[in-house]
């Protein structure tokens, strides 16, 4: 009962302040809300908060706040900066309200920055190169994902890779890991071989879809570099099958002559003793020796070095060897074996043999002894005559060549010399003979040597060495003679042009109509050209006078095409002179003196006299009126009249060959 006094006393003393309390948080600055969320990269443009400022209070930032970002105007809280997620997630404003210099309250107003896909991945190289053991397991990690990516300063990103190949073939060989895990993994065997080295492009993108907005890619470049092992044992050349990692060798063959020992290597085929390192980027050299079988005696040596096969010593009997031939690389890691057969058999019935049965040469006149004799064929070479052994090609050096039959020439090793001064010009023949000086077989050919006046002009085997002239510089010179005559041609045209145009303008403007220009008078039945004159007027002159020309001019034609008046018949027959023609056949040619004058008249055409020995009264002359180049072409079709041709009557029109005779 006592507790509840003093409780219920407690309460009567405390009523009276509570109006003091809400008075007092009445008049304290407040903001709400006091948390916000806003995008980086936004733009501010209005207040963020309105801060509540009871009377005689002022607001102010206080030092704990975000520096620079945020401003007060009035009782208006704005933000001063563009918030960047990067740079600063979360800004803090922290109010201050003062009554004077007394702080009254404090505030907080926290901005909180999302954000968003505004950055692209960025890779930690532009070039990266790795170098890749030609021996390495396939499902291999060549390149671990940590050296490969990319970073995205936007933290809810991400990132998708791409391997795209720069080099051919490429993606057969490599591959990603997985497209969120940048890990290159070798696919297949490499070779060194068919690939030195293969280059990627790595692509980086923030997002999954390609065509996403925002989407930000980068990208980087991986060259890898294959690098060579020891992986093939060394190859006997040529290979009979090869491919990138085997190589099946040809067997070596070879024969030696019984009861010789051959200095010099043995010839084999399809070639020598040699062996090359299967690993072609390592190429170690390589050392060669025989492997010795059971009992097998020391008769052939081989180089280390070189792969040589020599004899040792001489074989007794024919027999056949088989020695096994072991190429080993330097460092003795890997080696291969080849068989190498070498007959042995009897030499003499081995003879040599000329490639051809006749050689040709000439040499100049006067040639002094120990000139050579120069190949017909290649002029500018000098003549080699040579055998060989076909069995035992070894022998080859050992073969001597002289001349038998004839004392003007010699043999010096394979040329042919002259043992004389040669004074007489002619062709001459000889016989080479070839000694085998190991079998000691022969054989022989033919020389034959022309000795020429003059020293031959070399011309070459080929004919290309000793040309005055190249092909280039006579094409330059076929075309600058041809570029001459050209202009030499358009020179000549523009003199005629210059000299001639006139006339041929005139004459080419229209050619003679025979049908149309036809003078009827000298034309016969059968439409063949007589020479029979033409009935002419009585002449208006005595006998005693000079014949007089009369006018050969017509009456202007009218058009389109008038009849020529009718030419009146002679008194008598004999009044009539004879044409040239006419006299010509009665008295022969010295029985008339023919002068043809021409003369250009001003209408168009020729005037054309004929004269005969003794000129008189009944003197013929002749005028034949060539038609004008204006003529009008209907009075060409006017000209082709008919006309009877008993009474010398013809039809022509204008400008027709116009007749007079005097």
């Amino acid at each position: 009962m006592g507790a509840w006094a003093l409780l219920l006393g407690a309460w009567a003393l405390l009523l009276p302040l509570l109006p003091d309390a809400a008075e007092a948080q009445a008049q304290a600055c407040s903001v709400s809300p006091n948390v916000f969320e806003v995008k980086e990269n936004t733009e501010p443009t209005s207040p963020l908060v309105e801060v509540f400022v009871p009377e005689g209070q002022q607001v102010t930032l206080g030092p704990s706040s975000t520096p620079f970002a945020f401003r007060i105007q009035g009782t208006q809280l704005f933000l001063n900066v563009t918030p960047d997620y990067e740079e600063n997630p979360v800004l803090e404003a922290q109010l201050e309200c003062r009554r004077g210099g007394t702080l009254v309250t404090q505030q907080k107003v926290l901005v909180i920055v999302l954000d968003v896909n505004d950055n692209p991945p960025k890779f930690s190289f532009e070039v990266k190169v790795q170098r890749v053991s030609e021996d390495t397991k396939v499902n291999t990690t060549v390149i671990p994902e940590t050296e490969l990516q990319a970073e995205d300063l936007d933290k809810d990103d991400t990132l998708f890779y791409t391997l795209q190949e720069v080099t051919p073939g490429a993606s057969d060989l490599f591959s990603l890991v997985g497209v969120n895990l940048p890990a290159v993994r070798l696919d297949r065997p490499l070779d060194f071989d068919r690939h030195r080295n293969v280059t990627f492009r790595l692509l980086v993108r923030d997002t999954q879809e390609e065509d996403a907005v925002p989407s930000h890619t980068a990208t980087a470049t991986l060259v890898l570099e294959v690098q060579p092992a020891d992986l093939r044992p060394p190859w006997f050349l040529p290979c009979a099958y090869e491919d990138s990692h085997f190589c099946l060798p040809a067997q070596y063959r070879g024969a030696v002559p019984t009861g010789h020992r051959l200095p010099s290597p043995l010839i084999l085929r399809p070639g020598p003793i040699y062996a090359v390192d299967g690993d072609r980027g390592i190429s170690q050299r390589i050392v060669y020796s025989l492997i010795k079988q059971g009992s097998e005696d020391d008769t052939f040596v081989i180089s280390a070095d070189s792969g040589n096969l020599t004899m040792a010593k001489s074989v007794s009997s024919p027999q056949t060897f088989l020695l096994l031939v072991k190429g080993e690389q330097e460092d003795r890691a890997r080696y291969s074996v080849t068989q190498v057969t070498v007959e042995a058999r009897d030499a003499s019935g081995s003879l040599p043999h000329f490639p051809q049965s006749l050689y040709r040469g000439t040499v100049a006149l006067d040639s002094a002894a120990g000139a050579a004799v120069k190949d017909a064929a290649a002029p500018s070479q000098p003549l080699r005559i040579w055998a060989q052994d076909p069995e035992f090609p070894d022998f080859n050096s050992a073969i001597t060549y002289r001349v038998t039959n004839n004392s003007d020439f010699r043999m010096d090793g394979e040329e042919v010399l002259t043992a004389t001064q040669l004074v007489q010009a002619g062709i001459f023949y000889a016989e080479v003979e070839a000694t085998n000086t190991v079998t000691s077989g022969t054989a022989a050919a033919v020389l034959e040597i022309e000795v020429t006046e003059l020293q031959p002009t070399p011309t070459g085997g080929s004919h290309a060495d000793d040309q005055r002239f190249s092909v280039t510089e006579m094409a330059a010179l076929g075309g600058v003679l041809g570029a001459m005559l050209l202009l030499a041609v358009i020179a000549l045209l523009i003199l005629v042009h210059k000299h001639y145009g006139p006339q041929l303008r005139c004459c080419s403007g229209k050619a003679l109509e025979p049908q149309g220009f036809d003078n009827k008078a000298f034309l016969s039945d059968n439409g063949e050209a007589s020479w029979a004159p033409a009935p002419s007027p009585p002449p208006t002159h005595t006998p005693g006078e000079g014949p007089a020309e009369v006018s050969p001019e017509p009456p202007t034609p009218e058009p389109p095409a008038p009849r020529l008046p009718t030419l009146p018949t002679p008194a008598s027959p004999g009044a009539i002179p004879e044409s040239p023609a006419v006299a010509r056949d009665e008295g022969g040619p010295a029985g008339v003196r023919s002068i043809l004058t021409k003369e250009r008249r001003p209408e168009g055409g020729y005037k054309a006299v004929w004269f005969g020995e003794n000129i008189g009264a009944e003197a013929d002359v002749v005028v034949l009126n060539a038609p004008t180049l204006d003529e009008d072409p209907a009075s060409e079709s006017g000209s082709e009249g008919t006309g009877d041709e008993g009474d010398g009557a013809s039809d022509v029109g204008a400008s027709t060959y116009d007749s007079t005779h005097i």
